[in-house]
């Protein structure tokens, strides 16, 4: 039997002999490295930043690189390398007092990562920001972490700043590090100018004030992305980020030189606390190379060709040796995947699917070590794995893994077809990111897998189908909310165990399997309590027309279902069009429909379509134990969702409360009455 921690607070000073101590000044090993060594392209739309010799091992030589990332040689003969020395600017001459914020505002670049490690050096706070924020938002932000310096990309988060400047009393510097400055202002610097201020900074200065921090004291401040009330601010430690980053590192076995170097693409922003952890102090930590995505990587178009969005053609130009997204974002790359199939010939679409068949079902007794794979699986990597990963760009990556909760089963067995698994990640801002991983060798499908080491996980509450509240412990578990002592105290329980809000189970082997939300549960006027995320993945399993569910139905007699169809995305704007996908298309063509818009579905009500999705909720009706639980009623909604039009987050998952605001005539009319 487990025993429980009697507090939360030994987690920033108990010591794990599986990892490396963080006593100090060793807590901060990979922070005060010497170099970093930038490569970029010469039309700047490319980066990539490598760290070099930030553990106790020799720097790589440039003869000693990778032959892609070699100066020359990276990026097809486009990368060109130059060495920063990029903390010492943040300190006197700019006026960042001790635990005051650097606000970091823009898109992601090897400035974003610059500022974010000057800040921490410098003694103060790392504040997140993104881009897209309200100048009233990023008020708030500023007033509550006593934010001195804001480090902005452009002139439009600039002129951010300038609007709400007067209200800003710790203000005491803006950066900004793109474009050329078109504003002037006096305490406005570019990013060369507050390079060239870091030679007023001895070296004893610094030392001072990195050796004067401590293990237990706060560094980042990561804020929540709800899109409802005013933000939290979650405080995470250095011993938070420093030890979840070794353990992240050690527990999925990243190789780092002499072996090997890691190689990275970054497009998730890095204000998220998981894109960050794994993109930027993961590569830190093992010396990889992090490469920095156009702006428009995540504009992933399910439009006819081979390149899908800039983020494909960034994989094939970098060849990452490890991949991670959101759930969104595979959905795009699996219509991507198969908009190629579709224009392929007869002959090889037979061969793709008899190879795909084969590796789904290898794949799926390898998880629980039941076979070896046959002898005709090498000519199946060959004539179509291989040539998939190609496309993807992904032909040399050892490990692919999701962040976030929503990866269909569909999505799942689809690449898992393709000799591509994918590895579930689970965490929150509050557990610095992470809390579970899945690993190659040990990997259970639908589950998030297994608790980082020296953490534990627990359910409470549980049902009779034995689901409950998922509780975590260990030393990833954040400090609280900043100035927030009544919300810190409700997130944990009597014993420090910290509150997901997540609904889940542990199997036998300890896989953590998440099925839902408590913010989610929707309950009816007959008082029932139904969790719906089970029910939309059912949909979306029996419909594959449809890209997103969303049953709504609080203090209603029953359930209805909003359905969007899957369709091409605007690359330049990141809205959804009105043109199905290739895969759509060509599903409507097995139903003998001709549509192609998703206005000849919901506007023409083309009878074969519509009935066929009738079909689809019947079967998933049927699946249910309970009467309370079926969908009574269901609409297509007029646009699928997206990021840009406010219904997706920022990891991709579905912003109910948003989705309802906007639909709620068309909520409304369904409730009511059905056709």
């Amino acid at each position: 039997t487990q025993k429980e921690p009697e507090s939360n607070s030994v987690q920033t000073s108990q010591r794990d002999p599986m990892l490396i101590p963080l006593s100090p000044p060793s807590w901060l090993l990979f922070l005060p490295f010497p170099h970093f060594s930038l490569y970029s392209s010469p039309d700047g739309l490319h980066h990539t930043l490598s760290f070099l010799g930030s553990f106790p091992f020799p720097a790589p030589t440039q003869g000693s690189l990778p032959e892609a990332l070699a100066p020359g040689q990276g990026g097809r003969g486009k990368w060109q390398m130059s060495t920063l020395v990029p903390h010492k600017g943040l300190l006197p001459q700019l006026g960042l007092e001790r635990f005051h914020g650097v606000g970091i505002m823009g898109l992601n670049s090897e400035e974003w990562v610059i500022a974010n490690i000057g800040a921490i050096m410098a003694g103060g706070f790392s504040v997140g920001i993104l881009a897209t924020n309200s100048p009233k938002a990023c008020q708030v932000i500023a007033e509550s972490s006593e934010i001195d310096i804001f480090v902005v990309d452009n002139d439009r988060q600039l002129q951010k700043i300038i609007q709400i400047q007067g209200s800003l009393k710790h203000l005491k510097a803006i950066v900004q590090y793109k474009e050329e400055i078109r504003t002037r202002l006096q305490n406005l610097y570019s990013w060369r100018g507050f390079l060239d201020l870091a030679g007023g900074t001895s070296e004893d200065t610094l030392d001072r004030v990195i050796d004067s921090q401590k293990p237990n004291q706060c560094c980042t401040l990561v804020y929540s992305l709800s899109a409802t009330g005013p933000p939290k601010a979650m405080m995470l430690s250095h011993d938070n980020i420093t030890w979840t980053t070794l353990a992240t590192a050690q527990r999925l076995s990243y190789k780092c030189p002499p072996e090997a170097q890691e190689i990275l693409v970054n497009y998730l922003p890095l204000s998220y606390m998981g894109a960050q952890l794994l993109d930027m102090w993961v590569s830190i930590s093992v010396a990889g190379t992090l490469y920095f995505a156009q702006p428009d990587a995540l504009r992933v178009s399910g439009a006819p060709g081979p390149s899908a969005g800039s983020l494909i053609d960034t994989l094939r130009e970098v060849k990452p040796t490890l991949f991670h997204g959101v759930p969104w974002v595979w959905d795009r790359l699996l219509d991507s995947l198969k908009t190629d199939q579709l224009s392929s010939s007869p002959f090889r679409r037979r061969v793709d699917q008899w190879a795909m068949g084969l590796g789904l079902r290898t794949n799926r007794k390898w998880m629980f070590k039941q076979t070896h794979p046959p002898l005709c699986f090498g000519l199946a990597k060959r004539l179509t794995f291989n040539q998939a990963r190609k496309f993807l760009g992904l032909h040399h990556c050892r490990q692919y893994f999701s962040l976030g909760l929503g990866l269909s089963r569909a999505t799942l067995d689809y690449f898992l077809s393709l000799n591509m698994p994918i590895l579930a990640l689970y965490g929150l801002s509050e557990s610095t990111g992470i809390h579970t991983v899945s690993r190659q060798h040990d990997i259970r499908l639908l589950s998030c897998g297994k608790s980082l080491p020296r953490t534990h996980i627990k359910t409470q509450n549980e049902d009779d189908e034995g689901i409950g509240d998922i509780y975590i412990w260990g030393r990833n578990v954040f400090m609280g909310y900043l100035n927030d002592a009544e919300n810190t105290q409700e997130k944990f329980d009597a014993h420090g165990w910290l509150r997901t809000g997540d609904l889940g189970f542990l199997d036998a082997d300890k896989f953590l399997y998440i099925v839902g939300n408590t913010r989610d549960i929707i309950t009816l006027s007959s008082g029932e309590r139904i969790n719906p995320n089970p029910i939309e993945e059912r949909v979306k399993r029996y419909i594959p027309l449809v890209r997103y569910v969303v049953l709504v139905g609080q203090d209603a007699p029953y359930l209805c279902a909003l359905l969007t169809l899957k369709c091409q995305i605007n690359t330049d704007t990141g809205e959804p069009r009105n043109a199905l996908t290739s895969e759509a298309v060509a599903f409507c063509r097995q139903l003998r429909s001709q549509s192609t818009r998703l206005s000849d579905i919901v506007y023409d009500g083309d009878p074969v379509v519509l009935e066929f999705i009738g079909q689809g909720i019947d079967a998933a009706n049927a699946e249910v134990t309970s009467d309370s639980a079926k969908i009574m009623k269901w609409t297509i909604l007029r646009t699928d969702f997206s990021v840009a039009g406010g219904e997706l987050g920022e990891r991709g998952r579905a912003r109910k409360g948003p989705v309802f605001d906007t639909f709620c005539f068309q909520v409304s009319v369904y409730i009511l009455f059905r056709r």
